[in-house]
């Protein structure tokens, strides 16, 4: 018994210093494994990249390059002006107004639609009877078509019969020049805004305020936590990355509003954005240069113009968004250092 079992360890201590000879595969087999491993994920999502460069990143370069000749729409490319058609934009009087208003429309309808949608999406998260009723009911006047509500609200804010002005008059407020004075039209078109995007983001943050864990509010419920308290300190910084995303989506979308000023006073200004432009916004002013006066140059230094403009707002609306997090996150940490602390200095005084 002795000798086999040296035996087979001296085999064993031989086969351990031997070579080990690595097996290989096939030549074609082994590629092929390698080729699945390595380029197999990017075909699969190349169709996304080939559907961007066609409809995103070509006409975005063709713009550019329309921006910096004298374009007109029936002639077609002119000369060779350089930036010298994002000076002339920059010195209007009338792109500035343009700028003013969508700016001004933009804060009058994003801020007010994302706090509401926050309520509406924290009442719909409750135990409500028909949920889906109401989920849904909140979601249709997205469904309706931007130019229906757009010809509905300018029905509704119609300065002779209009039903603002008559339900003003009820309350002993006369009537308002909704489509002539300046900030009182900001209001309508916001709106307008306000009526067709809050319902579409409260579902949005109904959506990440159900993957709350509940036992988070079970447990805030029995330490005395109020409803205001538990929406505060739980949902809001549980569902931040999703407020941040409709922050950002509201920007973009703000600052380029088109069919409600376009459509609001057709019938007296010609769509332009009233008659003094008094609402008329960055994306109608590109279209009144490209499809009025033929200056594709021009309309398309517009649209170069708006869109670092919207690149600006969405890099501040992400830093700060961040800002905001980093502080709350930490501000939490050090709460809960100073909690531990507290607890390990009863314990020692035990």
């Amino acid at each position: 018994m002795s000798t086999s079992s040296e035996t087979e360890v001296a085999a064993d201590a031989t086969t351990r210093r031997r070579p080990q000879v690595p097996t290989r595969s096939g030549g074609f087999g082994n590629w092929l494994s390698q080729f699945d491993r390595k380029v197999t994920p990017y075909i699969y999502i190349s169709p996304f990249f080939l559907l961007f460069g066609l409809i995103g990143l070509f006409p975005l370069a063709y713009t550019l390059y329309v921006s910096l000749f004298d374009w007109d729409l029936l002639k077609g490319k002119g000369d060779f002006v350089g930036f010298g058609n994002f000076r002339e934009v920059l010195n209007s009087d009338l792109f500035l107004n343009s700028i003013g208003n969508t700016i001004w429309i933009f804060l009058m309808s994003s801020i007010p639609q994302v706090i509401v949608a926050l309520i509406l999406a924290a009442i719909l998260d409750q135990n409500l009877r028909g949920k889906s009723f109401w989920r849904m009911g909140v979601l249709l006047p997205y469904v309706v078509a931007p130019v229906a509500v757009a010809l509905i609200f300018s029905s509704v804010f119609n300065e002779a019969d209009g039903l603002a002005n008559n339900l003003l008059n009820l309350i002993g407020i006369g009537d308002q020049a909704w489509k002539h004075d300046r900030v009182e039209s900001w209001f309508a078109i916001a709106s307008m805004v306000n009526w067709r995007w809050t319902g579409y983001n409260a579902l949005i943050l109904l959506a990440a305020m159900q993957a709350v864990p509940r036992d988070m509010y079970e447990s805030a419920a029995i330490d005395g936590a109020g409803w205001a308290r538990r929406f505060t300190s739980i949902t809001i910084p549980s569902i931040r990355p999703t407020v941040i995303f409709v922050i950002i989506t509201s920007t973009i979308g703000g600052l380029q509003i088109f069919a409600e000023p376009r459509l609001f006073d057709v019938s007296n200004a010609g769509g332009i954005g009233g008659a003094d432009r008094q609402f008329q916004t960055t994306v109608l002013f590109l279209w009144e240069m490209a499809f009025f006066r033929r200056d594709f140059g021009q309309a398309a230094a517009v649209a170069w113009l708006l869109f670092l403009l919207i690149l600006l707002f969405g890099l501040v609306n992400f830093f700060l968004s961040r800002a905001i997090a980093t502080s709350g996150s930490t501000s939490r940490a050090a709460r809960r250092a100073a909690k531990k602390q507290k607890y390990l200095a009863k314990e020692a005084a035990k």
